[in-house]
C-alpha cells in the first residue's frame, strides 16, 4: 500500500493547489495540459473539498478555498509556478492558451538544453512549460549564464 509512508501513485512531493473555483481550474487543467481527473469530494454546498488530477504521471490535489480550514488561495497571481515537462511544448504552449491562459513567455530556445515558455492560469498560478531538447551540464549552463549576462541588451 505504502513505500515508506508514500501511497501507492503518490511522489514525495505532490503540489496541492487552493483555488477560487476549483471545479473552473481542473476543466482548464484537462483542456490545457490533457489533466485526467481521478476523483472528487464535494461539500454539501458543491465545491470541491478534495480533488486528485494527474497530468502525466504527476499527481495534483486541488481544493477550493475553505478558510475555516486554514486553505487559502494565493493572493499573488504568479506566486507558485508549476514546472511541465512535455513532447512538443509550443502545441502545449498554444493549446493552454485556447483554453483561456495568458502568455508570459513564448516558448523559446534556451541556454539550459530546453524549449521553454510559460503560461499563467486564471487561478493564480505560472506554468512553466518544457521540452527538454539536449543535455547540458551545470557547468556548460553557468558558462551560458554569464555569457548572457555579459551580452549587450537588443531592443
Amino acid at each position: 500500500m505504502t513505500k515508506n509512508g508514500t501511497p501507492n501513485g503518490m511522489h514525495t512531493v505532490t503540489a496541492h493547489l487552493v483555488v477560487k473555483g476549483a471545479a473552473k481550474a481542473i476543466e482548464f487543467y484537462k483542456k490545457a495540459f490533457g489533466a485526467e481527473e481521478v476523483y472528487r469530494l464535494s461539500t454539501p454546498d458543491g465545491k470541491i473539498a478534495h480533488a486528485e488530477i494527474r497530468i502525466g504521471d504527476s499527481p495534483i490535489w486541488i481544493s477550493d478555498e475553505q478558510p475555516n480550514m486554514g486553505a487559502i488561495a494565493q493572493a499573488s497571481p504568479g506566486a507558485t509556478t508549476l514546472h511541465l515537462f512535455v513532447a512538443k511544448v509550443d502545441e502545449v504552449y498554444a493549446r493552454a492558451l485556447d483554453a483561456g491562459a495568458k502568455s508570459v513567455l513564448p516558448p523559446t530556445d534556451m541556454f539550459w538544453g530546453a524549449r521553454y515558455g510559460q503560461v499563467a492560469d486564471a487561478f493564480g498560478h505560472r506554468w512553466s512549460l518544457a521540452t527538454q531538447t539536449r543535455e547540458v551540464s551545470a557547468t556548460e549552463m553557468q558558462d551560458a549564464m554569464k555569457r548572457q549576462a555579459a551580452a549587450p541588451a537588443t531592443a
